[in-house]
């Protein structure tokens, strides 16, 4: 059986590391081994990638900008590679893994523009004869901690814009679904990528905290749950790096009364279901504002609902795949026990879909629960599954109010044809991405990616113009060449300008 290990200084490194299994999440089968490293390996990595700093950041950016334009040509070539390999581990359908990856690609379509993007800025005359500008200038050794849901898409929100910046890069993917993270990682060194410039470890606990501490490494990026990014967000900051560490979710849509039907049903499928739920931006809970488009809502849901294929991820006619573990299963379904036993009203349950064939898998099939409160334990989690839940409310001002209340402040979206209703939303709303009649407001690649409150800790989003300034460091340059015929007096007080 296969042992997936490291990429370590251009190398694929199989050590002594302990190994724990990778499953095909459509067979519940163990597929592969994945070598578990601790901090000895990430010690490994850190040295490559400090060794490779010093000549890495002395390289022009346009140089780096055309490593990365031949790294998005061979991202693109092998592209049903790739999406094989995150079906395999993941099970995301072919046509959804597709999408990932592209959204993947136009980030790094963005980190081609480093030229432009590294510029700095630029004032003449602040004094007599005195210039100031700033440069941007990177940090080092750099890490990314990512999760399992988007194994290609996530560490390209990264590492292309932190190398193009003229960062080292040190990569800690999901073990659960670690092959695309390596796969990607050759592709760029096919791409001319300096050895050492990308490393990639896969491990556990004990690499995560190898990163978080070690003297090293000056900033750590991850996305993941909120526990686990509080976590991460602490324990870089004691240790003196800078972090930008995105949580988890529970994203709502208010559906208003004069919205469009039928685009609020076929959004709220795919936003719900597509990925099995596993994404931070899923639409989690649907909240209706009246009765009767909550009754009409449902009624066109389920019937929709009816019509979902669920499979294996090769499979283009399936709409979605298995979710990620047999644990993971378990978790979901019992909150889908919880919200029955706690009150709610479980219209279409998924809990018992299993395929044809793939009776082993770690399927759970599209679930609808409806009378869903705040008090449940089921609102206030993030499931991280293929269920919707529907809450009622009498007015807009009570959705928001629930919005603005939950501990997440990820993505949130208002389905109206109000113009007026729309705007006092998005006005108003405490969440960080916002769609009107957009149920996944992810931002492309030349805005930036995060949340508000609880989804996210630290100060700067993800990718975008906040991905440059997180992977650089300001020097501003004052600069004065004074005439030979001229000298200056003593002064002992605050320079000004008068």
């Amino acid at each position: 059986m296969q042992t997936i290990g490291h990429f370590i200084n251009g190398e694929l490194i199989v050590d002594d590391s302990p190994t724990q299994p990778v499953y095909n999440p459509s067979t519940g089968e163990v597929s592969k081994q994945v070598a578990i490293g601790g901090a000895k390996t990430i010690d490994d990595a850190v040295a490559a990638a400090k060794a490779a700093f010093p000549d890495w950041r002395k390289t022009p950016p346009l140089k780096r900008a055309r490593i990365m334009f031949k790294f998005k040509e061979l991202l693109e070539r092998h592209a049903d590679e790739i999406c094989r390999l995150i079906g395999e581990e993941h099970g995301k359908i072919v046509h959804d893994a597709a999408g990932e990856l592209q959204r993947g690609i136009e980030n790094v379509e963005y980190a081609c523009g480093a030229p432009e993007l590294l510029k700095g800025e630029h004032s003449r005359n602040v004094g007599p004869d005195i210039d100031s500008w700033s440069e941007f200038h990177p940090l080092g050794v750099v890490a990314g901690i990512t999760p399992f849901n988007f194994p290609v898409m996530v560490p390209l929100w990264m590492f292309p814009m932190a190398i193009v910046c003229g960062n080292t890069f040190v990569l800690k993917p999901s073990e659960r679904d670690p092959s695309a993270s390596l796969y990607i990682a050759q592709l760029l060194k096919e791409a001319g990528l300096p050895d050492g410039v990308l490393n990639v470890v896969n491990g556990g606990k004990d690499a995560v905290d190898a990163i978080l501490t070690h003297k090293d490494i000056q900033a750590v990026s991850f996305v993941g749950s909120t526990p686990i990014a509080e976590y991460i967000y602490k324990t870089a900051a004691a240790n003196g790096k800078r972090c930008q560490a995105l949580g988890g979710a529970k994203n709502h849509a208010i559906v208003m009364p004069d919205a469009d039907l039928d685009n609020v049903v076929n959004s709220l499928l795919g936003a719900a279901f597509g990925s099995s739920g596993e994404r931070c931006m899923a639409l989690s809970v649907a909240v209706a504002v009246g009765d009767e488009i909550a009754d009409k809502m449902i009624a066109a849901l389920k019937n929709a609902m009816q019509q979902l294929k669920i499979g294996v991820h090769s499979d283009k006619a399936n709409d979605f795949g298995p979710v990620i573990t047999h644990e993971h299963k378990q978790k979901v379904l019992g909150h889908i026990k919880s919200a029955s036993e706690q009150g709610a009203s479980v219209l279409v349950d998924g809990s018992r879909t299993m395929p044809a064939g793939y009776e082993n898998g770690f399927f759970v099939g599209a679930t609808l629960i409806d009378n869903v409160t705040k008090e449940m334990s089921s609102y206030q989690a993030e499931i991280f599954g293929p269920v919707l839940q529907v809450m009622r409310v009498q007015t807009m001002d009570e959705a928001m109010r629930l919005i603005n209340e939950h501990e997440y402040g990820n993505g949130t979206c208002i389905y109206t044809r109000d113009g007026e209703a729309a705007r006092y939303f998005t006005d108003n709303i405490q969440v960080g991405m916002v769609g009107v009649n957009i149920p996944l407001p992810v931002p492309v690649a030349y805005q930036s990616f995060g949340g508000w409150k609880r989804s996210l800790f630290g100060d700067l989003f993800m990718y975008g113009p906040d991905g440059v300034r997180f992977f650089t460091r300001r020097k501003t340059i004052t600069q004065r060449w004074p005439s030979a015929s001229v000298r200056e007096a003593q002064q002992f007080s605050m320079p000004t300008l008068n």
